[in-house]
């Protein structure tokens, strides 16, 4: 499903980069696909393990670079991205996620090896993570403060002292909808983490559905192709 609505193969055809979208394994509570983003109460599948391996195994099997290694999700792919940023920051440069969160359990306990850039979009009426921090703890969501919060934390981890915001042009005026980004930096230091609020927007991808002011996933390319080396 990602593959098809994100778009993201034209993207990396364009720019020269391998894309991989992995597929999680059964969630027995809802007979669905899931990522274990630190979810204990109703999983035990050791997600950042496999994630990091397959990353590692398509470097070496197809000759790509280590250094060059990014990640990103939409909603449990947020909350999976937040897990390897936390867990993994060795193996991914940079994560993206799309109306995800930190799970409760990660909230509580990141401590990543090194500090790494983070892109958050989140919509103001998504009702499924909302931005607020009002996640159920069942099965280990919630837990996690607002949006803001995490992005001051990621900020602070990256020594981010400066902040713009950018209003975002509304190009669609059928979408009801409009984008706010917020972008914390250092000028002596490259990370950065960046905040995309849509203002009417609720659990979406912008770009396939919801806002159409922008594509999520041509943000992110521009997000990560910051920190190639």
């Amino acid at each position: 499903n990602i593959m098809r609505y994100s778009q993201m193969n034209d993207i990396a055809n364009r720019n020269g980069f391998a894309v991989c979208y992995p597929q999680g394994s059964i969630n027995y509570y809802t007979s669905s696909t899931h990522w274990n983003a630190n979810l204990k109460e109703m999983s035990n599948i050791k997600d950042a393990d496999f994630l990091s391996k397959l990353a590692t195994f398509l470097q070496a099997e197809h000759n790509l670079s280590k250094e060059n290694t990014f990640v990103s999700g939409m909603s449990n792919g947020g909350f999976m991205s937040y897990t390897l940023a936390c867990e993994k920051s060795s193996i991914f440069s940079a994560i993206a996620s799309v109306t995800g969160t930190m799970s409760g359990y990660d909230w509580k306990n990141c401590n990543p090896e090194k500090p790494i850039p983070i892109l958050q979009l989140s919509g103001t009426v998504d009702y499924v993570v909302p931005m607020d921090g009002s996640m159920s703890n069942a099965g280990g969501w919630g837990g996690a403060p607002d949006i803001n919060k995490i992005i001051e934390y990621w900020s602070s981890l990256n020594s981010c002292d400066k902040k713009e915001i950018i209003r975002i042009a509304n190009v669609n005026q059928n979408d009801n909808s409009y984008v706010l980004l917020e972008k914390n930096y250092n000028e002596n230091q490259p990370n950065e983490v960046w905040l995309y609020t849509v203002y009417g927007g609720g659990h979406t991808w912008p770009g396939a559905w919801g806002n159409m002011d922008i594509s999520a996933s041509e943000e992110i390319w521009s997000f990560f192709e910051k920190y190639l080396r």
